[in-house]
């Protein structure tokens, strides 16, 4: 089978058209970064018409995931690059609707990662840590930090994402407000760990910042894979970045 590997701000991928059968078994070998392709998750891409893609998504662990933020990105430059759609302004069906997208002749891309579903209550206390639940496809839990570079991302991200207030799991975001313009994060994805970036977590951050008064609704997101633009406009977040193919080949 034919492959494209894709990043987007260090997020890497297994890029797939489809639609084609695919086995957790399968996601899990080739995201293996000693003996497999290497990459936090596979995506599938198919044509609905020329100017709508499918998107289907699974985490490293080969585990489905109904969201992933700076896969839309790729999957977006994927279906330009390769005529699936037939300009630079297409639709991608998702497991949790339709969102829009944009691809910019320097290769970025902007694109819609849908609305954010916040908690019954706006915080819970998961782990003896304050955390603020939200939703954005996947669920979410936002800590505020004074320095991600000192959190403890490792030890906390797997036992807030896997208590039992998540019977989902959730991906856990670990977050340092700058001013209100900036925010700091790290983010502990489940289905995978520690990540140099996540879309949908920067969406979350943003948009839990941006309630409580900490930030304007357009951010700059610094993640360890580099800056993501995060607008939140009537609690629907958009995100704006890079996304590249990296190389291609064939998987079994």
């Amino acid at each position: 089978m034919k492959f494209t590997k894709m990043q987007g701000l260090g997020n890497d991928f297994v890029v797939v058209e489809g639609p084609t059968p695919i086995d957790s078994e399968q996601v899990a070998r080739w995201c293996e970064r000693r003996t497999g392709v290497g990459a936090d998750g596979v995506l599938e891409v198919s044509r609905v018409d020329f100017g709508r893609v499918r998107m289907r998504y699974w985490n490293a662990d080969g585990s489905p995931s109904e969201m992933c933020g700076n896969g839309l990105r790729c999957v977006a430059l994927y279906a330009v690059d390769h005529h699936l759609v037939s300009g630079p302004d297409l639709l991608i069906d998702t497991a949790v609707g339709t969102l829009s997208a944009q691809v910019r002749a320097d290769g970025s891309v902007r694109v819609e990662v849908g609305k954010a579903h916040p908690h019954r209550v706006d915080s819970l206390t998961v782990a003896g840590q304050t955390v603020h639940p939200v939703g954005f496809g996947n669920p979410h839990a936002v800590l505020y930090v004074d320095d991600v570079e000192t959190a403890p991302v490792g030890e906390l991200g797997p036992r807030i994402g896997r208590d039992p207030l998540f019977p989902e799991g959730a991906n856990v975001e670990f977050m340092h407000v700058v001013d209100e313009n900036v925010i700091d994060l790290r983010v502990w994805e489940r289905g995978v760990g520690e990540t140099l970036a996540c879309g949908s977590g920067a969406a979350a951050a943003a948009f839990i910042a941006t309630r409580d008064g900490h930030t304007k609704n357009s951010v700059t997101v610094q993640l360890r894979g580099g800056p993501l633009g995060v607008e939140i406009i009537d609690d629907v977040a958009w995100l704006d970045g890079p996304a590249e193919t990296v190389f291609t080949g064939d998987v079994t």
